[in-house]
């Protein structure tokens, strides 16, 4: 039988299981992906209404990516990354644009690749089918993965009291857990 003070009643210290910083991953990512789902339905919408329209391909892939990426900005602060620091919400919304600024190269790396490159070979990558795959498949898909990595990683930082992937429910119910023996040693 162990008593208050002694090795045997030390909690475990060790950091959340792999399974809540995972399930907690796992709902970011279903967040960021729904906020990516209206952004991405945003952006093929004014693309085909510009493209519909006449406008060059290039640009009419920035306007809907820039209106898109708004959209995005406020789904992401206000609800994927809403437990996350906001500090200053002038230097997240610069860096996001920043970084969706790449995001947006590499959809119109892809695009003009296709429609330009390629096209010149197979005339049926000018099409506005091809466009849209190219464009809107392929580069939103390759866009989408450093957006997820770089928005986490520089935009929406983790606050000092939260771990990486986690909510902070862990932390804090870990702080308090560690807190609690250390008194009772202390006064042994």
């Amino acid at each position: 039988m162990t008593t208050p003070g002694t090795l045997g009643d030390v909690p475990d210290t060790s950091p959340p299981p792999r399974s809540s910083v995972l399930r907690a991953l796992v709902r970011e990512v279903g967040k960021f992906g729904t906020v990516g789902a209206l952004s991405f339905a945003v952006d093929l919408t004014i693309f085909n209404i510009l493209l519909q329209a006449g406008v060059e391909t290039l640009f009419a892939k920035t306007i809907s990516t820039v209106i898109a990426t708004t959209v995005a900005f406020l789904g992401n602060r206000f609800w994927t990354w809403r437990h996350r620091a906001h500090d200053h919400m002038a230097r997240q919304y610069t860096m996001f644009f920043v970084l969706n600024a790449i995001g947006l190269g590499i959809g119109l790396a892809c695009l003009a690749i296709s429609h330009y490159g390629l096209g010149q070979i197979w005339p049926a990558l000018r099409s506005p089918l091809a466009d849209n795959v190219s464009g809107q498949l392929i580069g939103t898909a390759i866009g989408t993965l450093f957006r997820f990595w770089s928005y986490r990683r520089f935009v929406f930082r983790a606050t000092s009291s939260t771990t990486e992937g986690n909510t902070g429910q862990h932390a804090e119910r870990h702080a308090a857990t560690v807190a609690k023996p250390s008194t009772v040693r202390d006064s042994a």
